[in-house]
This record gives structure tokens, C-alpha cells and sequence, in this order.
């Protein structure tokens, strides 16, 4: 069983990883593409969504080497595998995508002050042509965005893309008819605004995950409300619950019986307490201490180096 997943996980990181290397490559030649077009129009909203095509190429290739490499077998030294490599990318791409948004809101403010005319028809152009390969990388990652946090990042990237070429069609059509030249930088900075708000969902789920913090829809009580209603068991503490990656959740604590019970006994009750958190929490990866008459601090939350 464990094999299969094993072979389903490397096939689906496979087929992942194709769209990936094709939406960058499309990815790089839109931005190519406006670059070219933002430097011949003189739009900024046009070179704006250049960079952040560039800053979104450079996310996916940093998607595409997480997603193979988050396959590699655990070992002796990376003893939980290489799953997080995922949740590390997922981490940088979002930070360097709030570092351009930054940049690019103090560009489109300098902007207002002092507009340029711009060549509006050029710019529709190589906007309609940056929103169709916006929308083909959009179609080839949508059906792999649920797979892992890394992969719904780049998918949010892509997004991001799309809502941006749109955005700057727009403002090319408004330039072209009424030829107001400072909507411009201030679609820039709607554009930065909105994949602000998008990158902070992420990287506040990437940096919860890397912290090891409990899943926000977790119930700690809820939990001892499970365990507690077996009747062997007389409490539970020195809670730790946190996930490996955006999938996997562990979870361990000291689980304290009302009698003296044999090893046997023992491991019954520890594969019951598994199977009613995997049914009940969707907690992947268990670990148990049995205890009787401990003299352990009872807190449900206990931490201390000396703490097992």
C-alpha cells in the first residue's frame, strides 16, 4: 500500500511537473513580449505586468524544482523526507513577490506625478497577447492547484497574470479613446494592491506550516473530548500537533490509563486513539506515550527541554 502511494505521488509530481517547464516557458516569452512592448509604448502598467510575469516565471521554475524534489525518499539525515522543499518555495516566491509589489507601487506613485504620453494601440496588443498565454498557463496548472500549497501558489501567480492583463487592457482602451495617460501607474498599483492581498494568505499559511503551529481548524478540547470518551484512558497532555506540509498532519502527546495495563493492551488502545483521529481530525502521523501514575506536569500544553 505504502508503495503505491509512494508510485501515485511520483506520477502525479510527473504530470505536475510537465505543465510546470510549459507554463514557463510561455511565461518567459509573455514577458519578453512586454517588455519589449512597455519600453516601446512607454506604459508602466505594461512593464509592471512584465516584471511580475518574470517575478511569476522565476516562482514557477522554483515550484517546479520543489515539486521533484519534495518526491525523494526519506533517510537517515532528512528523516521526514523532503516534503517541506514545497513549502519553502512556496515561502520565497511569496516574499519576493511582495518585495516587487512594493517596488512597483513606489514606481506608479512617481509616475502620477509626472505622466507620460503613451502609445495605447501598441499597448493593447501586447496586452491581449500577454492574456491569452496568461489564460493557457492558467488551464494547465487549475486541475494540479489542489496537490500542495507550492503548486496553488503558482497557480495564484498565474491568477494574478490573467486579472493583470486585464486590468491593462482596459487601461490601454480608456488611454486610446480618452487618452488619460495617469491611469496608467494607478492600475499599476491596483494591480500590486490586489496580488498583495492574494501573496498573504500564502505566505501566512507557509510560515504558520514552517513554525510547526497547529491547524487553525483543529480543536485541541474538541480532541481530549474524543480520546477522553475511551474508557481506559484517564487524560491526555503535553499536547504537540503540527504539519509537515500543506497534507500531512502530525500529532503527539503522553496518554495517561486509568489501570496498569500489559503492552498488548496497550497497543490496542493506541490503534483506536489513530484510528478515531485519522476518521474524526484527518491527522496523518500519531505518536503515543503511554503512561500510569506519571508524575508529569499535566498541562495540556507542556514545554520544556527535558520534555519527551
Amino acid at each position: 500500500m505504502l508503495n503505491d502511494g509512494s508510485s501515485q505521488l511520483r506520477s502525479q509530481s510527473l504530470v505536475s511537473g510537465k505543465r510546470l517547464l510549459l507554463a514557463i516557458f510561455i511565461n518567459f516569452t509573455i514577458t519578453l513580449a512586454e517588455i519589449i512592448g512597455g519600453l516601446l509604448t512607454g506604459s508602466l502598467a505594461l512593464l509592471s505586468d512584465a516584471l511580475h510575469n518574470f517575478s511569476d516565471g522565476f516562482a514557477i521554475i522554483l515550484a517546479y524544482v520543489a515539486n521533484r524534489y519534495s518526491t525523494r525518499a526519506s533517510n537517515y539525515k532528512q528523516t521526514f523526507g523532503y516534503k517541506r522543499a514545497e513549502i519553502l518555495s512556496a515561502f520565497l516566491n511569496s516574499i519576493i513577490l511582495i518585495a516587487i509589489c512594493i517596488y512597483l507601487c513606489f514606481e506608479a506613485l512617481k509616475r502620477l506625478w509626472e505622466p507620460l504620453p503613451i502609445e495605447g494601440g501598441l499597448m493593447l496588443i501586447i496586452a491581449f497577447i500577454g492574456l491569452l498565454g496568461n489564460l493557457a498557463c492558467v488551464l494547465l496548472l487549475k486541475q494540479d492547484k489542489g496537490n500542495s500549497l507550492n503548486l496553488k501558489a503558482a497557480y495564484l501567480h498565474l491568477l494574478g497574470d490573467t486579472l493583470s492583463s486585464v486590468a491593462v487592457i482596459l487601461g490601454a482602451v480608456l488611454i486610446i479613446i480618452f487618452g488619460i495617460y495617469w491611469l496608467d501607474p494607478l492600475l499599476s498599483i491596483a494591480i500590486a494592491l490586489y496580488i498583495l492581498k492574494e501573496t498573504f494568505e500564502v505566505t501566512k499559511e507557509t510560515v504558520d506550516i514552517l513554525m510547526q503551529s497547529a491547524p487553525e481548524d483543529l480543536d485541541i478540547e474538541k480532541i481530549k473530548k474524543y480520546v477522553l470518551a475511551i474508557p481506559e484512558i484517564k487524560d491526555i497532555h503535553h499536547i504537540h500537533i503540527w504539519r509537515l506540509n500543506d497534507s500531512q498532519i502530525h500529532f503527539e502527546c503522553h496518554v495517561e490509563l486509568n489501570k496498569d495495563l500489559c503492552v498488548s493492551e496497550s497497543g490496542r488502545i493506541i490503534n483506536q486513539l489513530g484510528k478515531i483521529l485519522q476518521d474524526e481530525f484527518n491527522i496523518t502521523h500519531t505518536t503515543f506515550q503511554i503512561e500510569y501514575e506519571s508524575k508529569h506536569n499535566k498541562n495540556t500544553i507542556y514545554n520544556t527541554p527535558n520534555c519527551c
